[in-house]
């Protein structure tokens, strides 16, 4: 399960960043795609924080 949402985060910073390096190129959902990014990172960090303890 693990692997998978490292799979999912990566896909997704991989068109964020596309999105920051070509813009003119970004998809009408590229807003989504962000936000979702930065939730789904701020969980996965979180989850391994409170895992660590």
């Amino acid at each position: 399960m693990l692997r998978i949402i490292r799979i999912t985060l990566f896909v997704l910073g991989a068109l964020v960043l596309l999105g920051q390096l070509w813009p003119a190129g970004a998809p009408p959902f590229a807003r989504s795609v962000n936000i979702l990014f930065a939730v789904g990172v701020l969980l996965y960090v979180g989850r391994d924080l409170t895992r660590r303890k």
